[in-house]
């Protein structure tokens, strides 16, 4: 029995193209890194065939395009390198989470590695941008249970670079009032301190504490340093519908066991600089004739329009008495 292949056959689109003059190879790029990104595991062969479509494809797409490609391989742990060096991803390691427990304690922390015992010129560096920022939430955003921990797992082998941790003192205090406006039920409070202590926007840290999941409130307490003991009570008193559930509340303190302070502070990274990207499209320059240039770009046309003629007045007659 013969398996449907990962990737169809795009040639009859790309010669299509080139004959009506129309360029989707930004579109096709996009379909290609949404098919690969979402199957878990990849074969050689898949590898193989992504990396070769993708190498025609990606330089001669916009930036947006690559942005938006960068950040959805940017997440994911199985990108080809010769891709990955094309889009300044870097090597990619595999991810330390990848073997977590299947079943740890619900009130037991177990034993987790500590980062800080790497130096931070061994890990990988690499700023994030604005728009790869905004992609990585969407993807984020969109994604549920087992998807979303599939992407923390991924941005603790990538190269992004993580936010810097509050100080021991600020995120002591920060943690205190966080558990008290957990014990009170007031979500306002706690989005307020959170945007104080990670120091970004209170509509980002609001988009935090709304969302129907509880995996952003566990990627920012784990950035600020939250004990295990400390997160279950404000998994448990923070939204009393979803401290009733006993497989949520196990789900998430498991997720929270295993979660890494990396990958966290990479989320916080990522918050921030979604808001950057969302503020730089709202307050982007438009011009009163940015439909009309866009028409006449889309048409391949770069002359201005010439003004039509003027008719033609009629010209006075002489009478021919003279007079």
């Amino acid at each position: 029995m013969s398996t449907t292949p990962l990737f169809p056959s795009f040639d009859g689109l790309m010669s299509l193209s080139k004959h009506e003059g129309v360029d989707i190879r930004p579109t096709l790029l996009r379909v290609l890194t949404d098919l690969y990104v979402q199957a878990a595991k990849h074969t050689e062969a898949e590898r193989r065939q992504f990396s070769e479509l993708a190498s025609r494809l990606i330089d001669g797409v916009d930036d947006a395009t690559r942005a938006a490609v960068r950040a959805r391989l940017s997440v994911c742990a199985d990108t080809p390198e010769p891709i990955a060096a094309k889009l300044g991803l870097g090597p990619q390691r595999a991810p330390s989470l990848a073997h977590a427990p299947a079943s740890p304690p619900l009130l037991v922390a177990p034993e987790r590695e500590d980062i800080s015992a790497t130096s931070p010129a061994s890990r990988p560096q690499l700023a994030m941008r604005p728009a790869d920022a905004a992609e990585i939430e969407r993807v984020f955003a969109a994604a549920r249970g087992l998807e979303r921990v599939r992407i923390l797992q991924n941005l603790d082998s990538s190269p992004l670079k993580p936010a810097v941790r509050p100080g021991p003192r600020r995120a002591a205090r920060a943690i205190e009032t966080l558990e008290m406006a957990a014990f009170a039920c007031d979500t306002e409070s706690f989005a307020l301190e959170l945007s104080t202590v990670l120091l970004m926007p209170n509509k980002a840290a609001e988009r935090i504490v709304d969302d129907e999941g509880f995996e952003p409130i566990a990627c920012a307490c784990k950035a600020i340093g939250m004990d295990d003991e400390v997160f279950q009570r404000v998994l448990l008193f923070l939204k009393p519908a979803l401290g009733a559930s006993v497989i949520d509340v196990f789900r998430l303190a498991r997720l929270y066991a295993v979660l890494s302070e990396r990958a966290s502070l990479i989320m916080v990274s990522v918050w921030r600089g979604a808001t950057v990207a969302h503020t730089q499209s709202r307050h982007s320059t438009a011009l009163y004739d940015d439909e009309r240039r866009r028409a006449r770009i889309a048409s391949g046309s770069t002359s201005r329009p010439q003004p039509a003629a003027r008719p033609a007045l009629p010209q006075p007659t002489r009478s021919r008495s003279g007079a």
